[in-house]
């Protein structure tokens, strides 16, 4: 493994535990080189999920593109990091529990949207309103009547 300080790749394990997820391993390093330390996780690979965007293109699945929107939609809001890697990690899950190698990208989104809804509604609204494409003011307001019914 290099070292993400100085790019050598003389570093050492000084410890291993199973993350907060249980689906991977944490594994704080030291470079032997500069004497840093830094954290790495270690996860079972999985099939290759296949995302089928709203114009019928195919693509790799990509967790970033979960992340960033998350991240994106929780901005200046008061949540943990913790809350939102773990709402993160739940999305993934229930991404790969659908157990097919193929999943459209409507699907992974009402997935996102059911998870921030549970989170925050600020986010929940804000990430609805990139998704959904809302055209005017009329049904940005029919979404928030409907989260607040």
């Amino acid at each position: 493994m290099k070292c993400p300080f100085c790019g050598e790749d003389n570093t050492r394990v000084i410890d291993s535990r199973p993350a907060d997820d249980n689906n991977s391993i944490r594994r704080r390093r030291e470079c032997d080189d500069c004497g840093k330390r830094f954290t790495t996780y270690e996860k079972v690979e999985t099939i290759p999920l296949i995302v089928i965007k709203k114009d019928k293109v195919r693509e790799p699945y990509d967790r970033g593109k979960i992340e960033s929107g998350v991240i994106k939609s929780c901005h200046k809001r008061p949540i943990p990091v913790e809350e939102i890697e773990e709402c993160i990690n739940r999305i993934e899950t229930a991404v790969f529990n659908l157990e097919s190698k193929e999943v459209e990208s409507t699907r992974i989104g009402e997935i996102v949207m059911d998870e921030l809804k549970a989170l925050d509604q600020v986010a929940y609204v804000r990430f609805a309103s990139v998704y959904r494409e809302f055209k005017d003011v009329n049904t940005f307001m029919d979404e928030l009547k409907k989260l607040l019914n």
